[in-house]
């Protein structure tokens, strides 16, 4: 263990700004995707409320409507002015993607209906990911660009909306349509943590020069870096390859000898860097919430960091104590 004093970097309720927008989120975000759809639901995002956590976000595709349904349930009880809730369009199914200004209208339409709410904060257009279109991939880009960002920023200069971003796993394609159109923020999902460093060098430097907030989803990549290195470790959904494997149990040890969850290290790792604003974690009890709070708040030696840059684990002009 490290001889130097630990101590605690962030608090799970302490806001970040928004882009330039008036926008306040917490540290720590309460994501709605399988987990949440899986989840206690109000039981759950009373815990999250009382714990002081006011970053809320859902999607369409999170279970066809269910998560904003469910967010619907708690939240139409507090006030509104006191949270900030994300939510995104262009995606409504595994395979429905529609990125025209029609269809991003219609989603967000849809959203307000199942969320009983007359404003949304935030949104994010989904997914405008190449994996996920294929060939079609810059057609849908082109689309993304001309047609349905126009039209969600349209709303948010009008007050409908009050923040605009991308919600995708790709840095280089978040990096693509923030330089094409004026976002106020990006969502990453799994994009800068412990184990994936390729927005470092480009997009979040030029996310902190032009006051585009990055919000990371996913920070356990889905599972690994919550679970360490198991049988049957999750990485992106799918089971973790035997490279990331290896890499966990490295940080692992690191973390180990240091007396510093490996769990802790992966929620706070992201937050260092200025370009971004919050994590987002997906919870399914009451529990979950106090310990993601507690890892978040870990008083850390930085020592760690050092180590963790002396062995190649992350890069060393990653941003941490």
């Amino acid at each position: 263990m490290s001889d130097a004093p630990a101590r605690a970097e962030h608090r799970a309720t302490d806001r970040a700004h928004v882009g330039r927008t008036a926008l306040t989120v917490s540290r720590l975000g309460v994501g709605g995707g399988s987990s949440f759809v899986r989840s206690e639901g109000t039981a759950l995002l009373d815990a999250c409320w009382n714990a002081g956590l006011r970053h809320f976000d859902t999607a369409p595709l999170y279970g066809d409507g269910n998560s904003e349904r469910r967010f619907c349930e708690s939240l139409a009880r507090r006030p509104r002015d006191e949270f900030v809730l994300s939510t995104k369009a262009g995606r409504n199914g595994p395979a429905a993607f529609d990125y025209t200004a029609a269809g991003v209208t219609a989603s967000l339409q849809g959203s307000l209906d199942r969320l009983g709410l007359a404003r949304i904060d935030m949104v994010f257009l989904h997914d405008v990911d190449p994996d996920l279109h294929k060939d079609a991939f810059e057609r849908r880009f082109d689309e993304a660009v001309n047609e349905a960002l126009p039209a969600l920023i349209e709303l948010r200069d009008a007050g409908t909306l009050g923040a605009v971003g991308v919600g995708l796993k790709d840095w280089d394609v978040a990096l693509r349509l923030a330089q094409a159109c004026q976002l106020d923020c990006i969502m990453l999902a799994g994009g800068y943590t412990l184990l994936q460093h390729g927005g470092l060098h480009e997009l979040l430097p030029w996310c902190a020069a032009n006051g585009v907030s990055v919000v990371v989803a996913a920070p356990y990549n889905t599972g690994i870096l919550a679970t360490g290195a198991i049988d049957g470790a999750r990485y992106y959904y799918k089971p973790a390859p035997p490279d990331i494997l290896e890499r966990t149990a490295a940080i692992e040890t690191v973390c180990a000898r240091h007396g510093v969850p490996l769990a802790a290290a992966a929620l706070q790792f992201p937050l260092h860097h200025p370009a971004v604003a919050s994590v987002v974690v997906g919870h399914e009890r009451a529990p979950e919430v106090t310990r993601n709070i507690a890892l978040l708040e870990f008083p850390m030696p930085r020592a760690l960091w050092s180590e963790l840059k002396e062995r190649a684990l992350i890069p060393p002009e990653a941003p941490t104590p």
